[in-house]
């Protein structure tokens, strides 16, 4: 089957589900830092997908709620103990169609680049800062680029290696259109080969802040991490956190 053809906001999600958590594990740093922001809650996930942060925030007590448009995802979310308490809005998070408001809503891992026009990144945006209470805060964890990486426009990666298994990626950039259309190949000793198809199209910080800005947002906190180690012209991460203007 060709992973690329009908590809949607649902494929990712489709294609990897089986193998997510087996790939990405847990982040505590991530829910600690989270928990830290939230407020007291409710908080709001944007592709919650799994439930790899949503759960562990809601054993802290929180109230979360969750959007993604991978029915196969949210499956493997409910499959967890805790799951079934976490209400889920399926479809595509640059509406943010959860109702009510929130102290904290969030956006982990690079998702937010799932959306791949400045348009949609833009709406999501502004959907967002309509759906902040006062006195919360929305958070967006991403890459920095670094379009250097990639030769003649193409590049390839290992991205995980280890006893069990090797992780590579294959990548295609269009520096034009600030996308990458990426191959994940993860290889496991004891579960085969697995591949699952990436679409993105990336935004510099500086862009980020500009929609923001022109969302009703302003940029209160830049970290290179979640442990807010500080943000510099090296660092390859950002956690950015932003306040209603």
């Amino acid at each position: 089957m060709d992973q690329w053809e009908g590809y949607d906001a649902a494929t990712y999600g489709a294609h990897v589900a089986g193998v997510y958590d087996d790939v990405y594990g847990p982040d505590p740093d991530a829910v600690t830092c989270l928990a830290q922001l939230a407020g007291g809650g409710p908080v709001l996930e944007l592709g919650v997908g799994t439930g790899r942060l949503a759960l562990p925030l809601a054993a802290t007590g929180l109230e979360v709620h969750g959007i993604d448009a991978s029915e196969a995802m949210i499956e493997r979310l409910r499959a967890k103990p805790g799951g079934d308490a976490i209400p889920v809005t399926i479809g595509d998070f640059a509406d943010v169609g959860a109702h009510g408001e929130f102290l904290l809503v969030f956006i982990a891992f690079n998702t937010f680049f799932v959306l791949l026009t400045p348009d949609d990144q833009a709406r999501c945006l502004a959907n967002v800062a309509s759906r902040i209470a006062p006195g919360g805060r929305f958070v967006l964890e991403a890459f920095v680029p670094d379009p250097s990486r990639f030769v003649r426009p193409h590049h390839l990666a290992v991205s995980g290696f280890g006893a069990g298994g090797v992780q590579l990626n294959v990548s295609r950039h269009d520096p034009r259109g600030q996308r990458v259309q990426s191959l994940v190949i993860h290889v496991s000793r004891e579960g085969g080969v697995h591949t699952w198809p990436v679409r993105l199209r990336y935004s510099y910080p500086d862009e980020l802040d500009a929609m923001s800005t022109a969302a009703g947002l302003r940029l209160e906190h830049r970290w290179s991490s979640w442990q807010k180690d500080p943000f510099d012209a090296e660092s390859g991460t950002h956690v950015s956190v932003y306040v209603r203007a």
